[in-house]
């Protein structure tokens, strides 16, 4: 009994074990101390839905060999100018939200393609370079949103130029649209359907996707590049058709976490959203090297679960003194922390 259990723990992971367990305990304290444990549920689900995207970004870049996808801003970038646009010429509801995802993948499209051609240029030090290159297109953008000539006054400051730092959906009608589609409550759990399965099909499209030949081709350069490329493989071809998908989810993933949220957040809002999706995927069970639709199930729900209870369970334990903010920035950093020593030694557990 005991050798079954200690195999189990290892091929699920130690790590992914113990923030499991964690997650658990904190669920227990939280019901012991009275809290409503149905509405951290909802809230657990909420944040799943809108994070799983962004998360979800990171296999194709993991398995195309260029590693966790530290410049994640470079498609939310994207897919936030996309909802720009489309918020300046008035669009609402459900027109906005489709026009700018499908805006969205053309501008993300041909960030992903100069974003790829600069991962084949800096083969070594992808990592270390996406970082910057994240950091970079974020202050790029700061400038954008000041200087370009939006005139719609919903998204303006009230005096001079530029966007606001925050754009509110419900002057479109589109404040959580997608979060409450097809919602239903069980148990006094209310479960994000709609949102849970627009996640669930990206999930399905990117597993087809790698199932398919140039699929295949990428996970294989990922793998072993000089055996793929002794093969025939276009080993720089599929790097940057792997970056483009990853751009683009990560474009799609921004609108509909903004969406969720009831506002779109600009300037340096996104600077660090790469940090919490690689995180996820890593704690996951990904490695540097190898990342599957499982492992993004799993963090992103063991991730964003560690985030949702356990701010309250601690303001519950030091009464009088508002550490929301405080543990907020232990766990996600100290779950980062983690996330970066397994991106150092890329190996596998």
């Amino acid at each position: 009994m005991t050798n079954s259990i200690g195999k189990a723990i290892n091929r699920i992971g130690i790590p992914t074990f113990a923030v499991g367990l964690l997650l658990l305990v904190l669920l227990i304290t939280a019901g012991v101390q009275g809290q409503s444990i149905p509405t951290l549920i909802t809230d657990i689900l909420n944040r799943v839905g809108m994070n799983g995207l962004l998360v979800l970004a990171m296999v194709p870049a993991i398995k195309s060999g260029t590693g966790p996808n530290f410049a994640l801003p470079v498609g939310i970038e994207g897919g936030l100018m996309a909802l720009m646009i489309c918020m300046q010429f008035d669009f609402s509801g459900w027109f906005l939200i489709f026009t700018s995802l499908l805006l969205s993948i053309v501008l993300c499209t041909i960030l992903g393609w100069l974003y790829g051609k600069l991962m084949n240029a800096v083969k070594g030090a992808e990592m270390t370079i996406a970082t910057y290159s994240g950091f970079s297109i974020v202050a790029f953008f700061n400038i954008f949103w000041l200087a370009i000539p939006f005139s719609n006054r919903k998204m303006g400051w009230m005096l001079g130029n530029g966007l606001r730092e925050t754009i509110q959906f419900k002057n479109f009608n589109a404040s959580r649209i997608i979060s409450d589609l097809l919602k239903i409550e069980i148990a006094g759990v209310a479960i994000p359907f709609g949102m849970m399965l627009v996640f669930a099909l990206f999930c399905f499209l990117v597993w087809m996707f790698f199932q398919s030949k140039t699929g295949m081709a990428i996970f294989a350069g990922g793998q072993n590049p000089r055996f793929a490329e002794a093969s025939g493989l276009n080993i720089d071809r599929n790097r940057v058709i792997a970056n483009i998908i990853s751009t683009i989810l990560a474009g799609i993933g921004i609108i509909i976490y903004s969406q969720g949220y009831g506002y779109a957040q600009l300037y340096n809002g996104p600077l660090n959203m790469a940090f919490p999706a690689v995180a996820a995927v890593l704690v996951g069970g990904a490695t540097a090297s190898k990342a599957s639709i499982p492992n993004v199930l799993i963090g992103v729900c063991l991730f964003q679960g560690l985030m949702t209870t356990a701010m309250p369970v601690m303001n519950q334990l030091f009464t009088g003194t508002d550490l929301s903010d405080i543990m907020r920035i232990i766990i996600q950093n100290g779950v980062i922390l983690y996330a970066l020593t397994k991106v150092k030694s890329g190996g596998d557990r």
